[in-house]
């Protein structure tokens, strides 16, 4: 790997509309604490902070808080907590076993405090309410959100897989409110997005361009299968042969998915890049987006992810890819 002094600084956007400043790749850790061990993710943040990378996201339910802890030990121990903008979510939980969404202001304002003692830290930089709910009255979660905001415990407020319509309730509720002291407005939202997913576009894409949020993908390499691991088959070392992961590859599997990767192996081929490069690239320089998060199990993984930094895609190649990848559309959208 090149001497970090030698290589480019990873460019800094702004989320959204807010003041917050994130490179425009975040580092995912899902697997930390449980397919990744500490020693990999010591590799994986010292190699993504040499990259320039500072947004560092987790969440509560990540192994059952599991990966917030690792990172605790890191921020303890090996990072300065001022070199990352740290990100977690709250509202999903699997403690029984079960996934469990609970976006109450008790269970909310709970788990934040625990991700805090976890992490080693009086505060994190933003906090997202990790999914919708229907059993909580919006007014409710959206109230833990300026709770939290207000006492300090987090800098900025943001969602995560609210659907289009839930996204600009959310948002336009609290900007109604905002004469009230201490409401704290929604400045971004978490939602998939890759060549194999595209339906954001229908009308999360348009709802945060409108309302001025920062668009945070996650599982930008659509669940590895862009990378063309599994153009020849399942490895068996890939997330696809372990049944905690199984259901969310299996999707991609089909013909049309296929289709879609051979045209990025094309790509990939004519511009002297991997797939995994140009998969990335497109999606981290689609309209809107922010920064996509990605994650991987080993340290070596991550620097080919970070590689794809150094890629900007050709308008031609961007337009065939956007073509081959098009999400069906009818009405009301078409």
């Amino acid at each position: 790997m090149a001497d970090p002094i030698d290589s480019p600084v990873m460019e800094q956007r702004r989320l959204g509309r807010s003041g917050l400043k994130v490179s425009r790749l975040g580092l995912g850790t899902m697997t930390w604490g449980q397919d990744t061990d500490e020693h990999e993710a010591a590799e994986q943040l010292s190699s993504f902070l040499e990259a320039g990378g500072t947004l560092l996201d987790t969440a509560a339910g990540y192994g059952d808080g599991e990966s917030e802890r690792v990172i605790g030990g890191l921020l303890a121990s090996k990072v300065d907590r001022e070199e990352v903008v740290l990100a977690t979510k709250a509202g999903i939980s699997r403690r029984t076993g079960e996934r469990v969404v609970d976006t109450s202001r008790r269970a909310l304002l709970d788990a934040l405090d625990g991700s805090l003692r976890r992490l080693g830290t009086d505060h994190v930089d933003l906090w997202q309410v990790h999914s919708w709910s229907d059993d909580t009255p919006l007014e409710e979660t959206l109230g833990a959100l300026d709770l939290a905001v207000a006492s300090g415990r987090t800098r900025y407020a943001g969602i995560s897989n609210f659907s289009g319509w839930q996204t600009g309730h959310a948002v336009t509720l609290q900007r109604m409110q905002a004469t009230s002291a201490g409401r704290a407005p929604v400045v971004s939202t978490q939602m998939e997005y890759s060549l194999l997913q595209r339906g954001v576009e229908r009308e999360v894409l348009p709802a945060a361009a409108a309302l001025g949020l920062g668009v945070l993908p996650w599982s930008p390499l659509g669940a590895g299968v862009l990378t063309g691991k599994y153009r020849s088959g399942t490895p068996a070392d890939s997330r696809a042969a372990s049944p905690q992961f199984a259901r969310f590859i299996e999707r991609f599997l089909d013909e049309r998915s296929r289709g879609i990767v051979d045209a990025v192996a094309t790509a990939a081929e004519g511009l002297d890049a991997t797939p995994l490069e140009v998969a990335l690239a497109w999606v981290r320089d689609a309209p809107g987006v922010t920064a996509p998060i990605v994650g991987a199990r080993t340290a070596a993984q991550l620097r080919a992810s970070l590689d794809a930094d150094r890629l900007t895609l050709p308008a031609e190649i961007r337009q065939a890819l956007d073509e081959v990848s098009a999400p069906p559309t009818g009405y009301p959208d078409s």
